[in-house]
């Protein structure tokens, strides 16, 4: 479990890059995303990871792998 929140320290820049616009942009592409799900709260994105996955039925590698893809992560 560490490794994984080792893994995701530092995905987005901060909570400020996870604004409106990108969670809009998700909501989009994936209309069966809650607000809820997109919810960022600063040094829990491995909670955000597990809660889009969950949802898209995703793991965590793919849950990155569409969130760089959309630019939305580093």
């Amino acid at each position: 479990m560490d490794h994984l929140q080792n893994k995701n320290s530092g995905l987005f820049h901060g909570t400020t890059d996870w604004d409106w616009h990108s969670k809009l942009l998700l909501k989009e592409k994936f209309g069966q995303l809650t607000l809820a799900d997109l919810r960022l709260e600063k040094g829990k994105e491995n909670e955000l990871l597990n809660r889009i996955g969950a949802r898209l039925l995703k793991t965590h590698e793919e849950v990155r792998n569409i969130l760089k893809k959309l630019k939305l992560a580093h």
